[in-house]
């Protein structure tokens, strides 16, 4: 038996889905510019996360994750650095480059930010069944992995 329904959604769809994307950014970002309890900057806060998820990283790993510039990840490191959250250290694989980690204060920082993230989320879907919530968080996972197919520039995930 053949399906009826398409793979290939219509534009109809497309659109609305663009709208809506447009609409979570608009609250995401608005949402940083008012969080409260949040202390790291969304540059801080999106690097750290990166960390987290290694021991360390040069600069060239974290400018080819973020495809940014060196330039533009070796300013934001340095503020980074100058506030404590990451330090320089040397390659653990005997590497010529220095890598860097997040510090003790910067992974502290990191989390209670994700605690604070992971609350506010909470009060958004607080009456969502379980089952909504799954299916959410499923489809922008679907949704970011096909991005990072598209770039083929997989992110690390947690299980």
């Amino acid at each position: 038996m053949k399906s009826t329904e398409s793979l290939a959604p219509s534009t109809k769809q497309l659109t609305g889905l663009e709208y809506e994307l447009a609409l979570l950014s608009r609250h995401y970002l608005s949402a940083l510019a008012h969080r409260g309890g949040q202390k790291l900057d969304r540059s801080a806060y999106l690097i750290l996360v990166r960390l987290g998820e290694h021991d360390a990283l040069s600069l060239k790993e974290l400018s080819e994750a973020f495809r940014l510039d060196v330039s533009t990840l070796n300013r934001q490191v340095a503020a980074m650095r100058r506030t404590g959250l990451v330090e320089r250290v040397p390659d653990p694989e005997g590497g010529v480059a220095r890598k860097i980690r997040a510090t003790e204060q910067g992974r502290r920082m990191v989390r209670a930010d994700r605690d604070t993230g992971r609350e506010n989320v909470g009060k958004v879907v607080a009456d969502w069944s379980e089952t909504e919530v799954a299916q959410l968080h499923a489809m922008i996972a679907k949704f970011n992995q096909s991005i990072e197919s598209l770039e083929d520039n997989p992110w690390p995930r947690q299980d």
